[in-house]
């Protein structure tokens, strides 16, 4: 039940436009601050970060803090087989 749960979470943040637009950047980009990434995608500040909380919490993206900034990217160990198929789509 457990795996169920952890692959609906999986599918339901990449079930919406806005966090696969994010990926897509970070794919390209590899490292961008949020206010970067919101600029690429166009949507506010506030908005891009809470998509970016249900990607982290979903286990696609990772941050790190960098000065005041901060810089998120695709978690290392992101599930493969869901970010091969984002990239075969965009």
């Amino acid at each position: 039940m457990k795996n169920i749960k952890n692959l609906g979470r999986k599918f339901k943040a990449l079930g919406n436009e806005r966090r696969l637009r994010i990926i897509e950047v970070l794919l390209k980009h590899k490292k961008l601050a949020v206010g970067e990434i919101s600029g690429k995608i166009q949507l506010s500040f506030r908005s891009t970060s809470r998509h970016l909380k249900v990607l982290e919490s979903a286990g696609f993206v990772s941050w790190e803090q960098v000065g005041i900034n901060v810089h998120y990217f695709i978690y290392s160990e992101a599930p493969k087989e869901f970010l091969d198929l984002v990239k075969k789509l965009i």
